[in-house]
């Protein structure tokens, strides 16, 4: 089964915001300040980053968005071995997502839901901030 990655707009089930673990001084931001991870998702990334050897304590998911695609913006999702300067830090249960600055600006508000049945697997990206997205479903405006 391949991994896909969707934009849909429904409210995630089970969906809730990252509590502050780290100081604002730090690149740390609040509850309810920037994107939420529903406990699918979290559940999903741990088993990934194991997988992966990305230590919890130092790495973490970036989320971010490129240039490109049908729509004109595209998803990234990948593994980082430590923070940058200017990111912002989220924790969820432990588990750390990192986001840039201009990514911020597309991704404010966001919730990220992972999604496993039998037509599909993957992630999904439900963005209050997109105003279409493609057929594909990887890339949106």
């Amino acid at each position: 089964m391949s991994n896909m990655v969707t934009i849909e707009s429904k409210p995630a089930e089970g969906a809730f915001a990252a509590p502050a673990q780290l100081a604002p001084a730090a690149g740390g931001v609040g509850p309810g300040q920037g994107l939420q991870v529903t406990e699918r998702a979290i559940k999903r990334i741990k088993v990934a980053m194991a997988k992966e050897g990305v230590s919890p304590e130092e790495g973490g998911l970036r989320l971010g968005v490129l240039g490109g695609g049908c729509s004109g913006l595209s998803y990234s999702i990948k593994f980082d071995t430590r923070p940058r300067e200017r990111d912002r830090i989220y924790d969820f249960d432990g588990v750390r997502v990192f986001v840039d600055p201009k990514s911020f600006l597309y991704l404010h508000g966001m919730t990220l839901d992972y999604e496993e049945t039998l037509m599909r697997q993957g992630f999904n990206f439900i963005n209050p901030n997109s105003t279409r997205s493609c057929g594909c479903g990887s890339s949106f405006s």
